[in-house]
């Protein structure tokens, strides 16, 4: 019976909290709230710190619900404006439809601190979504709002080098997310002279990267990872040697940014920069992982309508070739000795595989993530790079496969319109191995 009194204690007092933090929320949305609105957002914000996880999410949902707009006055207001579409209806129209919730954001982030709460509270909210999908507008006003606050225009560049904060270095190492930083030594390594690491920060969040590129300066494109990150290996090329830049990792700091374009940007900003201080660069290219490829292949592979009846036939032998040279387990693949033993023919199977999913599967939603980042930016499809990745992660992911995206900076355009059209800008090289 105590604990049962214990429970309904914690759970009265939770309904409490719950209330109170919406009382706050209308207060700071009121005339006299827009007045006090420091103090009322600096308390609403820590009251939301506090509740419990389970709570947070209810406390969404009734900002989902009680904060919305009143769907009475919009559809009047709207009818008004088709009678009338004047600049008054509008107006009117525009500033009703708007939910009150975001006006509430506004009010939180002119606290001080209130742009990083904000973020803070995007990130949990983000992972209440999927149990309630009713949120999704609610989420979509936090990302509209920040893709605003966001904006690449208000976002500064900066070079991290091994003079940076040491607490600035530190977060490089921890958010790193598509090669693992092991240590002090592997960061020193990575911003010597032939390397580079370039972020955004916001100027509400100054001390925080909000992304991360590494760069690779090179004499040509790089076909494997490892003596990109080989800790132990020392830069013996001179500047004026440097004929390449290689992007070969991009790592997002803010959970709560996700889906806030910001990647696109920074790549093209840095080769901008990098091109004024080594004019003789010619070339930008990526190293990518192709994180999709091992699943889409386990299972027989989802092809368009269009494509041609051979084109199907030759991948469908692919697959055929590759399922007996493993026994009908293709996730033996992931394996570094299976790879290498593989004839020309198997080895040929697998790069026209991985062709056929980057060119034909990556401007679906479902195609690969890395892929679709860089051709919806303008990249071309460059070049395939078997055994480029033999790391416990690249064989689970790719079977090892690796691409090169070429940045062509004069095509960027064209390349990225081709891409909102259906097509995947790529080189002869790939169009041979389909």
């Amino acid at each position: 019976m105590l604990d049962g009194l214990k429970s309904a204690a914690r759970r009265a007092g939770d309904d409490r909290a719950l209330r109170s933090l919406l009382l706050d929320c209308k207060r700071l949305l009121s005339e006299r709230g827009e007045a006090n609105s420091v103090a009322i957002a600096r308390q609403l914000v820590a009251r939301f710190s506090a509740l419990p996880d389970d709570q947070q999410g209810g406390f969404f949902d009734r900002l989902s619900r009680e904060f919305s707009p009143d769907p009475q006055a919009v559809l009047s207001v709207a009818q008004a404006y088709a009678q009338e579409p004047s600049a008054d209806n509008l107006i009117r129209l525009t500033h009703l439809a708007e939910p009150p919730r975001q006006e509430l954001l506004r009010r939180i982030n002119r606290t001080p601190g209130g742009t990083a709460q904000i973020v803070a509270m995007r990130r949990k909210l983000l992972a209440c979504v999927g149990a309630q999908p009713e949120l999704r507008a609610l989420e979509n006003d936090f990302l509209h709002l920040l893709s605003s606050w966001f904006n690449p225009g208000f976002l500064q560049m900066q070079q991290v080098d091994w003079r940076s904060p040491a607490h600035l270095l530190e977060q490089i190492i921890r958010h790193e997310a598509v090669h693992e930083i092991d240590g002090w030594d592997d960061l020193r390594r990575r911003l010597q002279p032939d390397r580079r690491c370039f972020a955004f920060f916001h100027p509400q969040l100054p001390d925080e990267p909000l992304i991360f590129v590494e760069v690779a300066l090179l004499p040509e494109m790089p076909a494997t990872i490892a003596p990109l990150i080989d800790k132990h290996a020392q830069p013996t090329l001179a500047p004026s040697q440097y004929k390449l830049a290689a992007f070969y990792s991009i790592s997002n700091c803010q959970p709560g940014l996700r889906g806030v374009s910001l990647g696109n940007f920074l790549i093209k900003r840095v080769a901008e920069q990098l091109q004024r201080e080594l004019p003789q660069l010619k070339r930008f290219c990526t190293l990518s992982p192709i994180p999709g490829f091992a699943k889409w292949l386990q299972a027989p592979p989802v092809l368009p309508d269009h494509l041609r009846k051979g084109v199907v036939e030759r991948i469908t032998e692919a697959r055929a070739c590759l399922v007996a040279a493993t026994q009908g387990d293709l996730n033996t693949l992931a394996n570094t000795a299976t790879l290498q033993s593989l004839d020309e023919a198997e080895r040929d199977a697998l790069s026209r595989l991985c062709a056929a999913y980057l060119v034909h599967h990556s401007t679906t939603a479902q195609g690969d993530p890395v892929a679709r980042f860089h051709l919806d930016n303008g990249a071309r499809l460059e070049r395939l790079n078997p055994l480029g990745d033999l790391s416990r992660k690249g064989l689970k992911q790719s079977f090892g496969l690796m691409v090169n995206y070429l940045y062509d900076l004069d095509k960027v355009e064209t390349s990225h319109e081709q891409f909102v059209h259906g097509e995947v800008a790529h080189s002869r090289a790939v169009s041979g191995l389909i």
